[in-house]
């Protein structure tokens, strides 16, 4: 990365005149915080104890029991950590996983031939550019959708977990010798495509406190690095973040930052979403994969349909290959179709045709963050309350070889509140239906002064997202 990557005067001031939040409370203005964000190796620390729980799935997928219910790589990826992270982590954190995820962190420690703070000694990396057509999250896109087709076998056979955990850190590696900086974490992650379109609507955000001393200092170090710290790992100049779709959070900004310039705020939930610029449809079809995802997971994982599920299981090549081949068309084409005709009448009835037709689909794919966030949370309860005791029998029997570490083995399975789960899903999901009609309403706004225009454009768009909530609801009271 070279100054020539950095943002122009003109683009700086576009973000110097943007509002600034009024409802935020700087969290880094407490001492104590800033003092730990700032201590150089909190994120190592992290990373370390996240990596040794991550060694221990991969072992114990591919050498321990291929009983899922007893082996550690099954329950604690796909029940402990999920659950972290979809429940807890993104909704209230955003890419805060990110900073820790221990996926990239042998590439970019032999990257940086360091661990902890920069080091004299160039990078260990041929240093590539990422190719400008691929600067997009299609890739993660395809990445997520390619691992859910195969996610009824990866969430039950321990093998199979575990060698897509090893492939995913070797992927990681090679990208790291090869490009420069998180290449892999910013555009091939299947993973971070979902974490970075929910982050948006976190209630945490990383941004410079004024981007006026970002235009007139320049040494750049936030994004070039220098003594104190790296230069962003993520490929993003901190003087003209807007939204927090690609922050990492490793907060090597609020390290390397000479002029004190970088916070971390708590504000108002979902304020990137009302932010035009960096819209595209990648994301808007990062939004339609999760909402579908979402929608075809309950059918059938949680459904009646027997059929469906071994099909999905791959108990016969044929029947997976007509599964699969829906669940695509369903992905790529069905739901984003529907979306475009609610879309073009909405743009029809409130007389909006001087929009252009991609444009307003895009930006109102938006609308769909909020309740395929809440379709993921309330479909993720109905699975992790049933099956999270599982959690301390592996615990002290990791590969269920027999150990008994800390004796939890013989802990028996105890469904937490079975009977109370749909009660909490259908108002979590409420809760997404709200969030996702105020905001077609607001982005749709956005293209008229008119309220009475931005209504008619936002209705249909809403009965679109009552339709989804009213299926998620009827799955889960089914």
């Amino acid at each position: 990365m070279t100054r020539t990557d950095l943002p122009t005067a003109t683009r700086l001031r576009q973000v110097i005149h943007r509002p600034q939040h009024v409802r935020s409370f700087e969290l880094t203005s407490l001492r104590w915080l800033r003092a730990l964000l700032r201590w150089r190796p909190l994120q190592f620390t992290l990373i370390v104890v996240t990596l040794a729980f991550f060694v221990l799935a991969i072992l114990a997928s591919l050498f321990g029991t291929p009983v899922g219910s007893r082996n550690f790589g099954i329950i604690f990826v796909w029940i402990v950590w999920w659950a972290l992270l979809i429940l807890v982590l993104v909704p209230f954190g955003g890419r805060l996983w990110c900073a820790m995820c221990p996926i990239p962190a042998p590439g970019e420690w032999l990257q940086r031939r360091a661990l902890i703070a920069p080091t004299r000694w160039q990078p260990f990396t041929l240093g590539k550019r990422w190719p400008h057509r691929l600067r997009s999250i299609w890739v993660q896109n395809l990445a997520f959708l390619g691992m859910a087709l195969f996610s009824v076998i990866i969430l039950t056979r321990p093998l199979v977990t575990g060698l897509l955990l090893l492939g995913l850190v070797l992927l990681a590696l090679g990208f790291s010798l090869m490009y420069e900086r998180r290449v892999f974490c910013r555009y091939l992650c299947p993973v971070g495509g979902f974490i970075g379109l929910y982050s948006m609507a976190s209630p945490i955000e990383l941004r410079v406190r004024d981007p006026e001393v970002c235009q007139k200092h320049r040494a750049k170090e936030c994004y070039l690095g220098n003594e104190r710290g790296f230069g962003c790992p993520w490929l993003i100049f901190p003087g003209s973040l807007e939204r927090n779709a690609y922050c990492g959070l490793c907060t090597e900004c609020l390290k390397t930052c000479t002029m004190d310039n970088v916070a971390i705020r708590l504000r108002q939930p979902g304020l990137d979403l009302f932010v035009s610029k960096g819209r595209g449809l990648d994301e808007a079809y990062k939004a339609f994969i999760m909402l579908t995802c979402a929608l075809l997971y309950s059918v059938v994982l949680l459904g009646p349909w027997g059929a469906l599920k071994d099909a999905a299981d791959m108990r016969s090549f044929g029947g997976w290959a007509s599964y699969a081949l829906g669940f695509v068309a369903i992905n790529l084409a069905v739901v984003p179709g529907l979306f475009w005709v609610v879309t073009w009448l909405g743009r029809r009835w409130a007389g909006l045709e001087v929009v252009p037709m991609r444009r307003l689909f895009t930006d109102l794919a938006y609308s769909l963050v909020p309740l395929g966030l809440m379709a993921w949370v309330a479909f993720s309860l109905s699975f992790v309350l049933v099956n999270i005791s599982y959690a301390l029998p592996v615990l002290s029997d990791p590969f269920g070889w027999g150990w008994d570490l800390f004796g939890t083995r013989d802990w028996p399975w105890t469904p937490y509140a079975p009977v109370l789960i749909p009660y909490l899903q259908v108002p979590i999901l409420l809760i997404g239906l709200i969030s996702g009609v105020y905001v077609a309403w607001r982005i749709a706004g956005e293209h008229t002064a008119r309220p009475q225009q931005a209504l008619r454009a936002a209705l249909p768009v809403s009965a679109f997202l009552l339709a989804a909530t009213v299926v998620l609801i009827g799955l889960y009271l089914g």
